[in-house]
C-alpha cells in the first residue's frame, strides 16, 4: 500500500470515528499497520476506537504503543489520560500521575492553562490517595506558575487558601515540609485577603490558629498568630480562649497571661478557660479559696480540660481537702485516659497520679493507703524517684506495715542522706513506734533543713504532746511548734484542735478552746473531735443556741451515715426538750452512721417510748440488748413495752432473763407478777380455767418475793393494799373448796387488817376505799354499814369511779333497793359505759322488774365482755324466746332474735359459760338447744348428752326425760341411729313425741316394718289432725320402702281427704306419682297443693312443677316453670340455682343466662352457691365460655371453686375434668401445650371416691361414673395418649364386660392411631366399627364419631347419612346441643367438600340448609362463618362476601377465633380487591385484637 492509500485510510479511519462507525475505524487502521506497524496516528485512532467501544485493554495498549513510537505527541498521552479517568481499569491509578507529568511535561511551553488544568487534576489525584507531600509541592508549583503569569491577588488568595484547605484536614501524618507548606499557605492566604477585617478573614483566621494548635512545636507561632488575630479582632473570645488555654497548659501564668484570663472573662463570665487560668494564677499566688473558687466554677464549664481539673486537686490537698481532691485527680486521670496517652500526656498522668497519692496518703486510713500504693506503682519509673519513694513509705506507714516503712527509709538514707522528706518519714516511724525521743531529733532534723513546712512543725508538737510525764505537764513545747504550725498553714485545721486541747486540759480557759476547736471544725468539717468538742464546751458554757447553731450545721451537710457525733447530740438535746419526733429523726440518722451503737439504740428507743411508738421503741430496746447483752435497761425496757402491748409471754421471757442475773430486781419481779396475773385474766376470758390457775400460782409467788423485797425497802401504802387483797382472795378461795370456817375468817381479819392500815397511810386513795368496802360485804363479815361507807369514801376520792358506783349499787341491790341500785348503776354507766358489770346490774334489775328491755341488756354485756352471769342470762332469754312460736312476727323477735343475730352470739357465750361452770344441767340444755338451731348437730348432742349425765340422778325426771327425747332426735340427726334407738328406748314411750322420734330412728336404720308399727302405735294416742296427717305421711313413705306402693297411695289418699290436709303429705303424693311415672297424679297433686300452699314454699312448688313438665317432656316449660318462680321471689337464692340447673339440662341454648342465675345464687347464698357454682360451670362450659375469651368468667375458674367448697360431690370433680378438657382443646387449636395432661386419671379416681363415700341413686352412680370415664378416655385420646386411654378402657371392661359404651370407647381408642396414619381402613374393620355404633344406636356422639371416620376415608356420603342419623337421635331425645352439633358437622363436611372443588350442587345446598337450621335454633357464630366461608369460595371478590366476612369481624358478639379466621379471610379478598382504605381499617383492628396470623398474612400478601 502506498503512502497515498495509507493517508486514505487514516482520513477514512478518521471520518468513520466522526461519525461513530467505530468498528470501521478499526478495520481501516488494522489496513494501515498492516503495511506500517509503527504508524502513530492510526495506533491513536485505534485507541479513540476501542475505548468508544468500551475495549479498555485494547485502548490502553493502543495508546501505550503510540507513547511509545512518539512520547513527544500529545494524542496519545491525551487518550491514554481520558481512558484512565473514563475507566475503572486495575491499573489505571498507578499509571495515571505519569501520563499528567507527561503532560505537565508537554504542556509547559505549549499552553499554559492547559497546563493548569492538568496539574488540578494532578492534585486531585494525589489528594485522593492521601499524598499530602506531592498535594503540597504540585499545588505550590502551580502557585509559583500563576505568580509568574502575573495572576492578580484575589486568584492567588484563592489559590493558597485551597492549599489550606487541602491540607488542612489531615495534620496528624504529614510530615515537617508539609506542615510548614500549610503553615504558609495559611500566611500567605490571610496576607492576601482583600477585606480586613471581614468574616470571612476571620474565619480563615481561626482555621489558621485551629492548625498550629495541632503543632506543639509552633507554640511561638501560635501565640504570635493569636495576638495578631485579637489586635485586629478585638471582640472574637477565640484566640484569647486558645491563648489562655495555651498558658494553661504550659503550667504558669505570667502577670499578662492573666491579663489575657480577665480580659476573657469580662467578654464571657461563663468561660470556662479564662475561669481556669484565674484559678491557676491564684494557686500560683497561694490565695487556695480564690483558686478553688475559680476552678470548679471553670471545670464546670470545661469539664475535659484536665489541666483545670490537676490544679483544682493541687488547691485541694493545699486546704487539707483530701477527698475532693481525689475526686479531682480521679476526673483528670479519666480525661487523660480518654484523650490516649503520648508524651506530653504522660508527664501529667504521672503528675496527677503523684497528687492521688499524697490526697490518699492525708486519709490515713487502710483503704485509702492501699489504694495510694497502688497509685504510685502506676507511675512511671517510680521506684527511682526520692520524692514517690517517701509517699509510698508513708502510705506503709498509715496500712501499719512498718516493716516495708522502715525498709523504703533505710534505703532512702543510704542513697539521699540530706533529703529532708527521709528524716521526716524516720521521724514518723520512730512516733509510731512510741519512740518518741528519737522521733524529736528526726523531726528537728528535717526542720533544720526546712524550718518552713508546717508539717513538721505539727508533728514535732505532737510528740511533745504524747512525751513522758515531764514534757505533759509542761506542755509548752507542744504549744510553741503548734503555733508555729497554725501560723505557717492555716488551713490545717487538726492543728487548732489540739490547740484546743491545749486551752482546754492545760490552760482551762474553755472559752479560747472552744474558739480554737471551732476554727478546727470550720476547717475540717469531718473532723468528728473537734466538733463534738465545740458543742460539748458550749453546752458546758450554757450556750446552747451555739451548740444547736453547729450540730444544725454539720447535719444539714451531712451526707447518709455520716456525722455521727452531731446527729446523737442533736438527738438527744430534743429528747431532753421534749421535741420527740425531731428527736427521733436524729437518733436515726446517728444509727445510720454506726449501726452498732448500743446507746444509740437506747436513747432512740427512749424517743419512741416519749412519743407512745411502743412498737418501735420495742424494736430499739431489743437491738440495743442484742449489741449489749449486758445492759439490764436494755432488756427491762423490752419485757415492759411487751407487758404494755400485751405480749405477756415474750415479756415474762425477757423478765426471766434478769432475774437470773439479779435475782432481788423488785421492777423485774412485779412485772413477772402482773404479766402472770393478766395471762390468767386472758385465760379466764378464754375459759382456759386451768391454764389461769397455773399463771395465778406463778403471779403469787413473783409478787411474794417481790412484796418481801419491797417492805424490806420501804412499807407503802401500796403494798398493804395488795396484801390485804392477797388476804381477801385466800378466803375466796377457802370458801369455794368448803375448807376450815376459822381458817377463813382469820384470812378476812388480816385482809381487813391490811385494808385499814393502808388507807391510814393514804386516806385520799379511791381505791384503798373500794377494796375494804368489798371485803366488808363478805358474807364471812357481813358489815353492810361499813360496806357502804367505804364505797361513799372511795367516790369521795375519785369521782370518776364507776367500780366504787357498781360495787354500791351491787350492796343496794342484795338487800332489795331496786332503785338505790338503779341510780347507782346508772352513775357507774354514764362514768364507764364500757364497764360491764354495772350493765349486768342493770339487766338484773330489768329482770327483776320484768322489764322488756332485759334481753337487750344481756346482749349488751355479752358485747362489752364476757361475764358468767351475762352470758347465762342473755342464752336463757334467746331460748325463751326462741320457743314462743307465737311471737315470730313481732317487732320483738325480728329485733331481738334476727336482726341482732341471737342465736350465734348466745351460742358463742353460752359455750364459754359451760368450759367454766360445768355442773349446771340448764346450761348445756340450753347450748344444745342453740347448737340445734344452728345446724350444729354433733355439738347438740354434746351438750344435751353432756345435761343427761348431769341429770341422771336428779329427782326431776321430766327434764331428764325432756333431755333424753332431745338427744334421740339429733343422734338421728346425724346418722347415729342405734343410740337414737337406745335412747328413746331408756324413755317411757308413752309421750307423742317419744314415739315418732323412736319410730324415726328405726326408719333411718332401715328398719321399715318396726317403724310402721311405731307409727301406728303413735296414731292411737294422736289428738290433733294435724299431727295425724304427719304421721300418716311418714307411715306412707315408710310403706313405699317396703315396696307397697299401693298402700302408701291410700295412705296419702287418706291424709288429702283430712280437714287439714298438711303440704308435706301433699308433696309426698305428688312425689309418689313422679316416681310412678303418672303424670296424672302429679297433676292433681300438685293443683291440691297450690291450694294450700304455705309462704317461703316457692322452691317446692317449683321443683315439682318442672318435675312434672319434664315428665311430659316439655324441656322449654321446665325453664319457664323456674323463671316464674324467680321473678315471683327473686331474693330467693334456691330458685336461682333451680334456673340455672334445669337450664343446663333442658335449654342448652340459654346457657348464658343459667351462668347468671347460678352466679345470682353464689351471691345470694353461699349454702345454695355450692352446688349453684357447678351448675354455673356446666351453662359456662354449654356457652363456650374458656381460658382464651372470657380470663374473668372461666367454666375453668368456676368449678374450681366448687370444688373447693364441695370436695364430697362428685359431679364437682367430673365438671373439673370437663373443664380442664375444654382448656386442653382450646390450647390444642391454639398451638400452644395443654397445661392439665395428667389431671384425667386423677379427677376420675376422685368421681370414685366421692361415689363410694356418699350414697347416691343407683343410676345416678352408674350414669356419673360412665360419663367421667368416657371424658378421661377422651382427653387422654386429644392429648396425643393413646396407650393409657386403652388400659383405662380395658381395665373398666373386665369389671364390667357388657358395656357397649365402654366398647365404643375403646374402638375410639384403637382407631386413633390409624386414622393419624393417614392409610385407607380395611372394611372388615369398618363393618366392626358400624356394628358398634349400632350398638350405641342413641348416642349422638356415636353417630357423629362414625361419621367421622367416614370422612376421613373420603366416603362423604356415608358420613352425611351418620351426621343425619345423629340428628335425628338428638331430635328425638330433645337434645339441643346434640341437634346444633350435629347439624354444624354436617355443614363442616358439606363445606370441605366445596373447598376441594367438586362440581355438585347438593353440597353448597346443603352448607346453606344446615347453617339456616342451626340458626334457627339459636345465634350461632359459627354457622354464619360458614355460610361466609361458602360463599368466599363460591365468589371470592364479591361484594356479599365483603359484607358476610365484615359481619363476623366488626360485629359485637362473636368468639375471638371465629373472628380470626374471618378476619384472615376477609384480608385475602381485599387483597384481591386492592382495596387499600380497607385493608388499613383492617390491619388496625388486627393490631387492636393482637391478631398476629393476619398481621403475617398482610405483610406476605403486601410484598408480593
Amino acid at each position: 500500500m502506498s503512502s497515498k492509500e495509507v493517508k486514505t485510510a487514516l482520513k477514512s479511519a478518521r471520518d468513520a470515528i466522526r461519525n461513530k462507525e467505530y468498528k470501521e475505524a478499526l478495520k481501516h487502521c488494522k489496513t494501515v499497520l498492516k503495511q506500517e506497524k509503527n504508524n502513530y496516528n492510526a495506533w491513536v485512532f485505534i485507541g479513540v476506537a476501542a475505548a468508544e467501544l468500551e475495549q479498555p485493554d485494547q485502548a490502553q495498549g493502543a495508546y501505550k504503543k503510540a507513547a511509545e513510537l512518539e512520547p513527544d505527541q500529545l494524542l496519545a498521552w491525551q487518550g491514554l489520560a481520558s481512558l484512565y479517568e473514563k475507566c475503572n481499569h486495575i491499573n489505571a491509578k498507578d499509571d495515571l500521575p505519569g501520563v499528567y507529568q507527561k503532560l505537565l511535561d508537554l504542556y509547559e511551553s505549549v499552553d499554559k492553562q492547559k497546563w493548569c488544568d492538568v496539574c488540578k487534576k494532578l492534585v486531585d489525584l494525589y489528594y485522593q490517595e492521601k499524598k499530602h507531600v506531592e498535594v503540597a509541592r504540585t499545588w505550590h508549583k502551580l502557585i509559583k506558575t500563576r505568580q509568574e503569569e502575573g495572576a492578580d491577588n484575589q486568584e492567588l488568595h484563592q489559590l493558597w487558601r485551597k492549599l489550606t484547605q487541602l491540607l488542612a484536614e489531615c495534620t496528624e501524618d504529614q510530615n515537617n515540609e508539609t506542615q510548614q507548606l500549610l503553615l504558609t499557605a495559611f500566611e500567605n492566604a490571610l496576607g492576601l485577603s482583600d477585606k480586613i477585617p471581614s468574616e470571612d478573614h476571620q474565619v480563615l483566621y481561626k482555621h489558621f490558629i485551629q492548625c498550629l494548635s495541632k503543632f506543639p512545636h509552633e507554640t511561638a507561632r501560635l501565640k504570635k498568630a493569636c495576638e495578631g488575630m485579637i489586635n485586629i479582632y478585638p471582640t472574637v473570645q477565640y484566640p484569647l480562649e486558645v491563648l489562655c488555654l495555651h498558658l494553661i497548659e504550659s503550667g504558669s501564668l505570667t502577670d499578662e497571661g492573666e491579663q489575657y484570663c480577665c480580659r476573657l472573662v469580662e467578654m464571657d463570665p461563663q468561660s470556662g478557660t479564662g475561669l481556669i487560668g484565674l484559678g491557676i494564677k491564684a494557686l500560683q499566688d497561694k490565695k487556695y479559696e480564690d483558686a478553688v473558687r475559680n476552678l470548679t466554677e471553670g471545670i464546670k464549664e470545661s469539664p475535659l480540660c484536665t489541666a483545670g481539673w490537676y490544679h483544682l486537686a493541687e488547691a485541694q490537698v493545699r486546704m487539707h481537702k483530701p477527698k475532693e481532691a481525689v475526686l479531682s485527680c480521679n476526673q483528670a486521670l479519666k480525661n487523660i485516659d480518654n484523650l490516649g496517652v503520648s508524651g506530653g500526656s504522660l508527664h501529667q498522668k504521672n503528675l496527677c497520679l503523684r497528687l492521688k497519692a499524697e490526697a490518699l496518703i492525708k486519709l490515713s486510713d487502710y483503704e485509702s493507703s492501699e489504694e495510694a500504693i497502688r497509685t504510685l506503682d502506676q507511675v512511671s519509673d517510680a521506684n527511682n524517684i526520692p520524692g514517690l519513694l517517701v509517699l509510698k513509705g508513708l502510705a506503709y506507714l498509715n496500712k501499719g506495715s512498718l516493716d516495708e516503712a522502715s525498709k523504703i527509709m533505710e534505703d532512702l538514707l543510704s542513697s539521699y542522706p540530706d533529703l529532708t522528706e527521709v528524716h521526716a518519714l524516720e521521724a514518723l516511724i520512730h512516733f509510731t513506734k512510741k519512740d518518741y525521743l528519737q522521733a524529736e531529733k528526726c523531726f528537728q532534723q528535717a526542720l533544720e533543713k526546712d524550718p518552713e513546712v508546717a508539717e513538721y512543725h505539727y508533728q514535732l508538737g505532737l510528740t511533745y504532746w504524747s512525751m513522758g510525764e515531764e514534757t505533759r505537764k509542761d506542755k509548752t513545747k507542744a504549744l510553741t511548734h503548734f503555733l508555729k504550725a497554725a501560723k505557717l498553714d492555716t488551713y490545717m485545721g487538726k492543728v487548732f484542735c489540739y490547740l484546743g486541747h491545749y486551752y482546754k486540759d492545760v490552760v482551762g480557759d474553755k472559752n479560747r478552746a472552744r474558739g480554737c476547736y471551732r476554727k478546727a471544725f470550720e476547717l475540717d468539717d469531718t473532723d468528728a473531735e473537734s466538733g463534738a468538742a465545740a458543742v460539748d464546751l458550749s453546752v458546758e458554757l450554757e450556750e446552747m443556741e451555739t451548740a444547736l447553731a453547729i450540730l444544725t450545721t454539720v447535719t444539714q451537710k451531712a451526707s447518709a451515715g455520716t456525722a455521727k457525733w452531731a446527729w446523737l447530740r442533736r438527738g438527744l438535746y430534743y429528747l431532753k426538750a421534749g421535741q420527740h419526733s425531731q428527736a427521733v429523726a436524729d437518733l436515726q440518722a446517728a444509727l445510720r452512721a454506726d449501726p452498732k451503737d448500743f446507746n444509740c439504740w437506747e436513747s432512740l428507743g427512749e424517743a419512741y417510748l416519749s412519743r407512745g411508738g411502743y412498737t418501735t421503741a420495742l424494736k430499739s430496746f431489743t437491738k440495743a440488748s442484742e449489741l449489749n447483752p449486758e445492759s439490764t435497761y436494755s432488756v427491762f425496757k423490752v419485757a415492759a413495752i411487751q407487758q404494755t402491748l400485751g405480749k405477756y409471754k415474750e415479756a415474762v421471757a425477757q423478765y426471766q432473763l434478769i432475774i437470773k442475773k439479779k435475782e432481788d430486781y423488785v421492777p423485774a419481779l412485779k412485772g413477772l407478777g402482773e404479766c402472770h396475773l393478766l395471762l390468767a385474766k386472758a385465760a379466764l376470758v378464754d375459759y382456759l380455767d386451768g391454764k389461769a390457775v397455773d399463771y395465778i400460782e406463778k403471779a403469787l409467788e413473783y409478787f411474794t418475793r417481790c412484796y418481801g423485797r419491797a417492805l424490806k425497802l420501804m412499807s407503802t401504802s401500796n403494798t398493804w393494799c395488795d396484801l390485804g387483797i392477797n388476804y381477801y382472795r385466800q378466803a375466796q378461795h377457802l370458801a369455794d373448796t368448803g375448807s376450815n370456817s376459822d381458817d377463813l375468817q382469820e384470812l378476812l381479819e388480816k385482809s381487813m387488817h391490811c385494808l385499814k392500815k393502808a388507807v391510814r397511810l393514804d386516806s385520799n386513795n379511791h381505791l384503798y376505799w373500794n377494796a375494804l368496802g368489798v371485803v366488808s360485804c363478805y358474807s364471812g363479815i357481813g358489815n353492810y354499814a361499813l360496806a357502804q361507807h367505804c364505797f361513799i369514801k372511795s367516790i369521795q376520792s375519785e369521782q370518776i369511779n364507776a367500780v366504787a358506783w357498781t360495787n354500791l349499787g351491787v350492796l343496794y341491790l342484795a338487800n332489795e333497793k331496786i332503785e338505790q341500785a338503779h341510780e347507782a348503776f346508772k352513775m357507774a354507766q354514764s362514768l364507764d359505759p364500757s364497764y360491764l358489770i354495772c350493765w349486768i346490774g342493770q339487766a338484773l334489775i330489768a329482770e327483776t322488774v320484768g322489764s322488756y328491755d332485759t334481753m337487750d341488756l344481756f346482749r349488751h354485756t355479752t358485747e362489752l365482755s364476757m361475764h358468767t352471769e351475762g352470758a347465762i342470762g342473755y342464752a336463757y332469754w334467746v331460748c325463751t324466746t326462741l320457743q314462743d312460736k307465737s311471737n315470730r312476727d313481732t317487732e320483738l323477735y325480728r329485733y331481738n332474735i334476727l336482726q341482732m343475730n341471737a342465736i350465734p352470739a348466745a351460742q358463742v357465750v353460752l359455750s364459754k359459760y359451760v368450759e367454766r361452770i360445768q355442773n349446771y344441767a340448764p346450761a348445756f340444755t340450753m347450748l344444745g338447744y342453740l347448737n340445734e338451731h344452728l345446724q350444729l348437730k354433733k355439738e347438740a348432742a354434746n351438750a344435751y348428752h353432756r345435761a343427761i349425765l348431769l341429770l341422771q340422778t336428779a329427782e326431776d325426771r321430766d327434764a331428764y326425760y325432756v333431755t333424753v327425747r332431745n338427744y334421740g332426735r339429733l343422734l338421728c340427726s346425724i346418722g347415729e341411729y342405734d343410740k337414737a334407738i337406745q335412747a328413746f328406748k331408756s324413755t317411757p314411750l308413752e309421750e307423742l313425741e317419744d314415739i315418732i322420734g323412736f319410730a324415726l330412728a328405726l326408719f333411718m336404720k332401715g328398719l321399715y316394718k318396726e317403724s310402721s308399727k311405731a307409727y301406728e302405735r303413735a296414731l292411737t294416742i294422736v289428738e290433733s289432725e294435724q299431727d295425724k296427717a304427719h304421721i300418716l305421711t311418714a307411715l306412707a313413705i315408710a310403706e313405699y320402702k317396703q315396696g307397697k306402693t299401693d298402700v302408701a297411695k291410700t295412705l296419702l289418699f287418706k291424709c288429702s281427704i283430712l280437714k287439714e290436709p298438711t303440704t308435706e303429705s301433699l308433696q309426698a303424693l305428688c312425689a309418689l306419682g313422679l316416681a310412678m311415672q303418672d303424670a296424672t297424679l302429679s297433676k292433681a297433686a300438685l293443683n291440691e297443693l297450690l291450694k294450700h300452699s304455705k309462704p317461703n314454699s316457692d322452691y317446692q312448688r317449683s321443683l315439682l312443677t318442672s318435675a312434672i313438665c319434664a315428665l311430659q317432656g316439655r324441656s322449654v316449660a321446665v325453664q319457664r316453670q323456674a323463671s316464674k318462680a324467680v321473678h315471683s321471689n327473686p331474693a330467693d337464692p334456691a330458685l336461682w340455682s333451680l334456673l340455672s340447673r334445669v337450664v343446663a339440662q333442658y335449654t342448652q341454648r340459654n346457657a348464658k343466662g343459667g351462668a347468671v342465675a347460678g352466679n345470682v345464687a353464689h351471691i345470694l347464698d353461699s349454702n345454695h352457691g355450692k352446688k349453684a357454682l357447678l351448675y354455673t360451670a356446666v351453662n359456662q362450659l354449654a356457652m363456650g365460655s374458656n381460658s382464651a375469651e372470657d380470663e374473668k368468667n372461666t367454666a375453668l375458674k368456676t368449678i374450681q371453686k366448687a370444688a373447693l367448697l364441695s370436695p364430697g360431690d362428685p359431679a364437682v370433680w367430673a365438671g373439673l375434668m370437663a373443664a380442664c378438657h375444654a382448656d386442653d382443646i382450646l390450647a390444642l387449636v391454639s398451638s400452644t401445650q395443654p397445661k392439665r395432661m395428667d389431671l384425667y386419671l386423677a379427677l376420675l379416681s376422685a368421681v370414685s371416691a366421692s361415689i363410694k363415700d356418699r350414697e347416691f341413686f343407683e343410676n345416678y352412680n352408674q350414669s356419673l361414673e360412665r360419663w367421667s370415664l368416657s371424658q378421661a378416655v377422651t382427653g387422654l385420646i386429644d392429648t396425643g395418649r393413646i396407650s393409657k386411654a386403652e388400659a383405662l378402657c380395658t381395665k373398666n371392661l373386665k369389671s364390667n364386660p357388657d358395656q357397649p359404651a365402654i366398647i365404643l370407647l375403646l374402638r375410639q381408642v384403637q382407631c386413633k392411631p390409624l386414622l393419624e396414619s393417614r392409610k385407607p381402613l380395611p372394611d372388615t374393620v369398618l363393618e366392626e366399627l358400624q356394628k358398634t355404633v349400632m350398638s350405641n344406636s342413641t348416642s349422638v356422639p356415636a353417630w357423629q364419631w362414625l361419621a367421622h371416620i367416614y370422612q376421613s376415608q373420603g366416603m362423604m356420603g356415608a358420613a352425611e347419612m351418620c351426621y343425619r342419623k345423629s340428628l335425628q337421635v338428638a331430635s328425638q331425645q330433645g337434645s339441643w346441643s346434640g341437634k346444633l352439633s350435629s347439624l354444624l358437622r354436617l355443614a363442616l363436611l358439606a363445606l370441605e367438600v366445596c373447598m376441594a372443588n367438586v362440581s355438585n350442587d347438593h353440597w353448597p345446598s346443603l352448607v346453606q340448609e344446615a347453617t339456616a337450621e342451626a340458626l334457627k335454633l339459636c345465634f350461632c357464630p359459627l354457622a354464619v362463618l360458614l355460610q361466609a366461608l361458602l360463599q368466599f369460595k363460591r365468589k371470592m371478590g364479591a361484594r356479599e362476601t365483603r359484607r358476610l366476612l365484615e359481619r363476623v369481624v366488626y360485629q359485637p358478639g362473636y368468639p375471638k377465633s371465629i373472628v380470626s379466621t374471618a378476619r384472615w379471610y376477609l384480608l385475602r379478598h381485599l387483597h384481591a380487591k386492592n382495596d387499600y382504605e380497607l385493608i388499613d381499617v383492617l390491619v388496625n383492628n388486627a393490631k387492636t385484637h393482637g391478631d398476629t396470623r393476619a398481621l403475617e398474612l398482610n405483610q406476605k400478601l403486601s410484598s408480593e
